[in-house]
């Protein structure tokens, strides 16, 4: 199946508004058939991928919610969504995609790196951000993604200079880059196709953040 059908997105609009235990158990076939459509449509995206990048794997999320530390109980996620991990230690970042009625992105890049990788860029942008710039404002990047996005501090990070000209870059915690999608696109027979050029738009922000983040400042690979 190279689509998504129509019936997937009314499937998760019907656990949305009926979100329980009784009514997931009574349509639990229903269910079973739109995650298998779902996930050959999943493995169709990673067979794209492996054409023009490397996938060491792929994690479907599963449907049901972790509701111990959460104050909504409701037991499902009424989405489908996957990640594409990226292989060997040089090739950093991955691909996200979420199938949600109303609510369907992509996405990809560093939503939570560790301090060690959070430092390395800042010092990276602290000594110069031309190329992620350069990056950033290609009219490929923005005709996907727009811009850069990610939380970041309300002020400079300690050891950083608040009137340093890429500031707005240093003070990110996340370096994310997002497309969103309306049902009907969601459902459209190029939605594979508009997938792929997605993520192949990312690969120059992926192939920069790789770069600084297998290197020191001075360029040398710090990968064994």
């Amino acid at each position: 199946m190279d689509t998504i059908s129509p019936s997937t997105l009314n499937f998760l609009s019907q656990l949305k508004e009926n979100n329980n235990r009784a009514w997931f158990q009574e349509n639990k076939a229903a269910f079973k058939k739109e995650q298998l459509q779902v996930k050959h449509f999943f493995n169709q995206i990673e067979a794209g991928l492996n054409i023009h990048d490397t996938i060491e794997g792929q994690k479907m999320f599963r449907i049901y919610r972790d509701v111990r530390f959460s104050k909504d109980k409701t037991p499902y996620k009424p989405h489908f969504a996957v990640h594409f991990t990226r292989a060997s230690k040089r090739l950093r970042g991955g691909y996200y995609l979420r199938i949600r009625p109303g609510e369907s992105f992509l996405a990809g890049g560093f939503w939570e790196p560790n301090k060690e990788d959070l430092f390395r860029i800042r010092k990276e942008f602290e000594v110069d951000a031309s190329e992620m710039r350069t990056i950033i404002r290609n009219p490929v990047f923005k005709k996907y993604f727009r811009e850069l996005q990610g939380n970041a501090l309300k002020t400079a990070p300690r050891g950083f200079d608040k009137n340093h000209s890429n500031i707005n870059l240093i003070k990110k915690k996340q370096f994310i880059v997002v497309r969103n999608f309306t049902d009907s696109q969601v459902c459209a027979s190029n939605f594979l196709i508009d997938i792929d050029n997605s993520y192949k738009a990312m690969r120059p922000f992926f192939d920069y953040m790789s770069d600084v983040l297998t290197t020191n400042l001075n360029g040398e690979s710090i990968i064994d």
